[in-house]
């Protein structure tokens, strides 16, 4: 199942990216759900997004622990 919400993140992220402050919402989301090796490959699937889109780039605050 913590796979499933994984993959489902990845989906919302998707959907959200056009919006900077729902994107950061919904990163803050997942670090509460995620297990921690999720999250080390969230980190990952951001960084890629944000190379796509740099407006997003204000969001890498939340992924530094």
């Amino acid at each position: 199942m913590a796979r499933a919400m994984f993959e489902y993140t990845k989906t919302i992220l998707n959907k959200v990216s056009f919006d900077t402050t729902l994107f950061c919402k919904e990163v803050q989301k997942a670090l509460q759900r995620l297990l921690p090796y999720e999250i080390e490959e969230l980190k990952i699937f951001i960084e890629s997004m944000v190379q796509q889109n740099p407006e997003l780039n204000t969001c890498l605050v939340y992924l530094e622990v």
